[in-house]
């Protein structure tokens, strides 16, 4: 959605009204960041990598002790200059389908579900590799679902390969964009080979990417052996990476917002340090997760308006460096309900007021552990409503239309106008499931209800949407890759 970047002239000289939120005025943006800055001289972050920690030193990085690096912020502001401030992401066509900068807002899918509510029974079960398939060809078919995840983790499949199976699933049942996980770089190194196939080669993924890893440091201030070994290899092949902070208020980060602001800032920005050392210029998002740890129920609440706050605050924070960011929806429903309803637009409408660039986990429920497919169909049309909305209105002189408003005068009607008729279908958004009958008509038709409706619709999605397929060659390619990653992977043991 570009509709904030391509019409700031416009808005400017006055002729559009634009909504628009902001959290953190330039004193507490400069209050964080310079306190972000000296807990990384001062307290630094354990980093598990002795690469990193070699890269680090002799960028001029001190060791404090054992495997505790502190950064200096002159590094630090090196690194966010060295930074891509834009990021164009690709489908899988080749095609320029996201521009992460500035203020546009893109949408899509999570990753990694452990249960699904299954689409037919109702019924909430382990996640399999059919759940994987099923939720990247329902947001195929869903025109404001921008990209894609996993949106399940299968437990039928080998575990070792299982990151492998959701790609390829991915990457044979849509074209859009690929937001994934891998749990180390052995096989995200299979995964960026399975897109090299679909790109055309490595040149052509590099040019035109259409995926992007999704990778965590540890909190607190703590960098996994695991997670910067992924980190490295996509600086190194030019794949996107998301390389995003996510604690727990009060559990893996302090409890007040402003201290976590500061730690996950701290983590992440020495993320981004290690990766534009590795290659300046590579592609990097950031972002931040802060949910609260429930101190009642021992449960990380997904929705809560603290996690909200962090990712506006947070968001703030990387439009003022000027750097792509993420962001997140979803509810702590544990079924597809009101409350995943309610909680899935509050998070994706304020996430879109934040001008976060890449907005994922809409429709995740059950604390980012369930996924429902028919959550995806309700999403993409409160997306749609949010989108919508974001687009404002225009103040142009064909718009303040005062001469329709004479021509009709007092009494008259505006059905028949041409300015009506010129007008109507840009300025009035048309929901496709969202009630709009009468009490009457509503209860003539059936007397169905959203939910129903919702359900209703991604069913027929599931059974009748055919994703393009790619090329036959193509296919027996990623086949081949697969089967290679699960031999290779099969007795491979991690390390975080």
């Amino acid at each position: 959605m570009t509709n904030q970047a391509t019409s700031d002239d416009t808005a400017q000289r006055g002729e559009l009204a634009i909504p628009s939120y902001r959290l953190l005025d330039a004193a507490q943006l400069d209050l964080i960041h310079q306190a972000t800055l000296r807990l990384l001289a001062t307290t630094g972050v354990r980093i598990a990598h002795a690469e990193a920690r070699d890269l680090l030193a002799g960028a001029g990085c001190r060791v404090l002790r054992d495997d505790i690096m502190l950064i200096p912020s002159g590094i630090v502001e090196a690194s966010l200059r060295s930074a891509p401030h834009a990021i164009t992401i690709f489908n899988r066509k080749g095609q320029a389908a996201m521009q992460l900068e500035g203020r546009n807002s893109y949408f899509g899918l999570g990753t990694d579900l452990l249960r699904t509510e299954d689409l037919e029974t109702g019924q909430r079960r382990p996640s399999r590799l059919p759940d994987v398939i099923n939720a990247a060809r329902i947001a195929d078919a869903c025109a404001n679902i921008d990209f894609i995840a996993s949106f399940a983790l299968p437990t039928e499949v080998p575990t070792n390969a299982m990151y492998v199976h959701c790609a390829r699933a991915q990457m044979e049942n849509s074209t859009k964009p690929i937001f994934f996980t891998a749990a180390g770089r052995e096989d995200l190194a299979r995964i960026i080979e399975m897109a090299e196939a679909v790109a055309g080669g490595a040149d052509a993924l590099h040019a035109r990417p259409f995926i992007i890893n999704y990778s965590e440091p540890t909190p607190p201030l703590t960098h996994s052996f695991g997670a910067v070994s992924k980190l490295f290899l996509c600086a190194e092949k030019g794949v996107p990476v998301c390389y995003t902070p996510a604690a727990m208020l009060g559990g893996s980060a302090p409890v007040t917002l402003a201290a976590a602001l500061v730690q996950t800032n701290a983590e992440a920005l020495s993320g981004l340090v290690m990766h534009q050392l590795r290659r300046p210029g590579a592609p990097i998002i950031s972002g931040v997760a802060l949910p609260p740890l429930d101190m009642r129920t021992s449960c990380v609440s997904y929705a809560a308006p603290e996690m909200r706050l962090g990712n506006s605050a947070f968001a703030d924070l990387y439009h003022h460096y000027g750097l792509p960011m993420w962001s997140s929806a979803g509810s702590d429903a544990h079924t597809f309900d009101a409350q995943g309803a309610l909680e899935n637009g509050l998070g994706i409408l304020l996430a879109a007021l934040d001008g976060a660039n890449l907005i994922h986990d809409v429709a995740y429920l059950g604390q980012g552990l369930l996924g429902n497919p028919a959550a995806i169909v309700m999403c993409d049309e409160i997306i749609g409503y949010a989108k919508r909305l974001l687009r404002g209105f225009s103040l142009t002189s064909e718009a303040l239309g005062e001469e329709v408003i004479a021509a009709v005068g007092p009494g008259g009607n505006y059905l028949s106008a041409p300015h009506t008729v010129r007008h109507f279908r840009r300025d009035v958004w048309q929901p496709a499931l969202l009630n709009r009958d009468g009490p009457d008509s509503w209860e003539e038709r059936g007397g169905c209800t959203y939910q129903a409706r919702v359900l209703t619709r991604a069913r027929e999605l599931a059974a009748t949407h055919e994703p393009e397929p790619l090329p036959p060659a193509t296919l027996r390619a990623l086949h081949e890759i697969m089967a290679r990653a699960e031999e290779q992977l099969a007795d491979f043991e991690f390390v975080a």
